[in-house]
């Protein structure tokens, strides 16, 4: 049975393994730091850090893999921020991102970036993608002072909402574009709408709250939503 969607009027996306490929980065350092410790990183693991503040995310990695005695979250992430400073830079624009973004803005839907990245890391992930994010109405990142606690918790969407021009926009017209787990659990704490791009690796029982699931944005159909459709190509 076909559910009726919500009419949508704003469009909040997160960045990370959404907009822009950098997940892998974390996972190949995550792999790197672990095989020191002989020990493997596997994908329930990054289920739970996808998404979180960095500290968060790092207690819950020394903790889980068991390596808490031998190094502590802290120094998981100094090391951690040496390597991935060199990868940033060089990642690309996730398929469909462009295209999406693009149609938003130009269709004049009101178009957000809310994300778990501190500025430092914001900075060297979007170097060369400036012309996507320049689109953006506003940014709101994860040491942003308003947003107190990190995915699953809804701070940064409601944050997000408010900063819409004539905020804060109601909750139940905003769609999320999320690929992490906490991501779409924190967009349903916000009372929003959530379409979920996972990592095909990620466990398909992690994808049961989202109203929508795609393998790609370039699977998604605006008109679904209430939102402007993309231009017909000519034929």
């Amino acid at each position: 049975m076909a559910t009726v969607k919500p009419s949508i009027t704003h469009v909040i996306f997160d960045m990370d393994g959404l907009l822009i490929d950098t997940e892998k980065f974390y996972t190949e350092v995550q792999e790197k730091i672990l095989a020191r410790y002989n020990k493997t990183f596997d994908w329930s693991l990054k289920a739970k850090m996808m998404g979180m503040k960095a500290i968060e995310a790092a207690r819950v990695f020394v903790e889980e893999t068991g390596i808490s005695d031998s190094l502590s979250a802290e120094g998981f992430l100094v090391e951690r921020e040496e390597m991935l400073r060199a990868m940033f830079p060089t990642c690309e624009v996730m398929p469909g991102a462009s295209r999406l973004i693009k149609h938003l803005h130009a269709t004049g839907v009101p178009i957000c970036v809310a994300t778990g990245s501190h500025r430092r890391h914001f900075e060297l992930k979007t170097q060369r993608h400036g012309e996507i994010f320049s689109l953006m109405h506003h940014i709101v990142l994860g040491d942003d002072p308003e947003v107190k606690q990190g995915k699953p918790s809804p701070d940064v969407f409601l944050a997000a909402a408010k900063r819409f021009e004539g905020g804060p926009v109601d909750p139940s017209k905003i769609l999320v574009f999320e690929d992490a787990p906490s991501g779409v659990q924190a967009a349903k704490n916000a009372g929003m709408s959530v379409v979920m791009v996972p990592d095909p690796r990620l466990d398909s029982s992690y994808q049961k709250m989202a109203d929508q699931v795609l393998s790609s944005l370039l699977n998604f159909n605006p008109s679904e939503w209430s939102l402007p459709p993309f231009e017909k190509a000519a034929s």
